[in-house]
């Protein structure tokens, strides 16, 4: 039982690895689902469709690798986050799809309860802002618009705590304090559900899960076809940040997958930002919760989805950087890929996506060039408001991850905009990998944090190549263009 089973359940498919006893990946298995859109800004996803990938995808990983369940000495969950499923407890039925933390349904809510005066009391409780982006609103939609809802006896969780209670057969209602904390409906500081906060949207406490460490025993699953532990639970982004070893204080991650996360490390203190970041938790163990500060963006990834499936300019993701090699560099055209809103450090949820600077001459080769570069400038968006949060502290270096850290083109562009190093690590699955690690540290299987960060290890440093002044130049017509797409300018 030296073999551990990490399930990365993502917005866009779902994921299972299986990593040996020095934390190399031995298998894998993906699968993609559909992503449903019954109306503009609104995005759903079918619980079955996540639940049956998952089961197929861990089945498949342990197939690939040859091995039994009863070699699994433990399975680490990590998942997309603020996603909101909500079942009866009698049933297990779900009573409405899983609405997706991209969705923008309760824009109208979190205005009112703005309008209100509720904002900061729910920031100092939660560190989180009154957005559409959270589950505390989500939960509160399905209540009043599925008929009957209130009068039934039921059962809220994240993705994360949905399969948990799947995988043990029912037995088990639990979250980890990294999800709890993207609810909005948990105090962050106390460490318990707030009452306050459920009670201002009218939530039932009793539906909510228990929380524990993000190392902790959080059941046992037959998923496999033999019973094995499930030690380890993190919501995606902070399971990112373990993956990457930022364990220290100032240490810097930024993970690009459907969206683009960045957290930092503010120790055993949350930080209160004045510039629209969140505060949140990094990641809890024994009971002691080490706090960040984050920023979100909605679309990285996706706006090369967009690219394929939307426009239909390229057939796969890799195209891209070939393209943005070959686009005109006369042209500096710019898309603000709002197409669900602007998270961090904007937060308006009404603004869509718009195109700058086209001519006669820009084709796909500039939109690919440019999608790509959205990215690079919403990431120094975060980054600059971190900067200013912790004082000028914080380290020089990024450490990246996921999907699009493969792009050579695109991380180098990051790091030029930036100014500053880009470090992609030779294991890019880290979101996987810092699953895997909880579980297996809480098996005994992988050692500890201090010699586990000492393993982390390089595999290119990206440094800028760019001038000072066309950096800025280029990030100063950026920020004029987020300005002409904002609702709230």
């Amino acid at each position: 039982m030296t073999h551990i089973l990490a399930i990365d359940q993502g917005t866009t498919s779902s994921r299972a690895i299986i990593f040996d006893s020095a934390m190399k990946i031995v298998a894998s298995d993906q699968q993609e689902f559909t992503q449903h859109f019954p109306a503009s800004g609104w995005v759903e996803h079918d619980p079955e469709d996540i639940w049956n990938t998952v089961v197929a995808t861990t089945k498949g990983a342990l197939a690939n690798a040859g091995l039994s369940a009863a070699e699994i000495a433990a399975i680490g969950i990590t998942n997309q986050r603020e996603t909101t499923l909500i079942w009866d407890r009698a049933t297990g039925k779900p009573i409405h799809n899983a609405i997706v933390w991209q969705d923008r349904r309760t824009a109208a809510i979190c205005q009112e309860l703005k309008a209100a005066g509720h904002e900061t009391k729910v920031t100092q409780t939660t560190g989180l802002l009154l957005d559409p982006y959270f589950s505390g609103t989500k939960v509160k939609w399905i209540l009043d618009n599925v008929e009957g809802a209130r009068s039934r006896d039921l059962m809220f969780g994240t993705v994360d705590t949905y399969l948990i209670w799947r995988m043990t057969g029912g037995a088990a209602h639990v979250t980890d304090a990294t999800n709890a904390a993207r609810t909005m409906l948990y105090d962050i500081h106390k460490g318990e559900w707030s009452a306050e906060i459920c009670g201002l949207l009218d939530i039932p406490m009793s539906m909510l899960p228990e929380v524990r460490d993000c190392a902790s025993d959080f059941g046992t699953s037959d998923i496999l076809g033999a019973p094995v532990p499930i030690l380890g639970v993190a919501g995606d982004q902070q399971a990112a940040t373990v993956g990457q070893a930022c364990f220290q204080p100032g240490m810097l991650k930024s993970t690009y997958g459907t969206g683009c996360f960045a957290l930092i490390n503010t120790g055993d203190a949350p930080v209160a930002s004045q510039n629209r970041l969140l505060t949140t938790i990094g990641y809890q163990l024994d009971g002691k919760p080490t706090y960040a500060l984050e920023g979100s963006i909605f679309i990285a990834g996706a706006v090369v989805q967009w690219l394929r499936d939307g426009l239909q300019l390229i057939d796969n993701a890799s195209q891209t950087q070939s393209m943005a090699e070959a686009a005109d560099t006369g042209q500096n055209v710019i898309l603000v890929p709002a197409f669900t809103g602007l998270g961090a450090p904007y937060w308006d949820a009404e603004c869509r996506g718009a195109i700058f600077g086209l001519t006669r001459n820009s084709g796909p080769n500039e939109f690919a060039r440019a999608a790509l570069e959205s990215v690079g400038y919403q990431t120094r968006d975060l980054l600059e408001a971190m900067q200013a949060d912790m004082g000028g502290a914080g380290e020089a270096t990024l450490r990246v991850d996921g999907g699009m850290t493969a792009s050579d083109w695109t991380m180098q562009f990051l790091s030029d905009v930036l100014g500053a190093p880009v470090d992609r690590p030779e294991v890019l699955e880290t979101t996987a990998l810092g699953a895997a690690w909880l579980a297996g540290m809480r098996a005994g299987v992988y050692p500890g944090q201090e010699e586990f960060a000492a393993g982390w290890a390089l595999e290119r440093r990206f440094t800028p190549q760019m001038g000072a002044d066309v950096r800025n130049t280029r990030y100063m017509a950026w920020k004029d263009a987020v300005s002409r797409t904002l609702t709230n300018r």
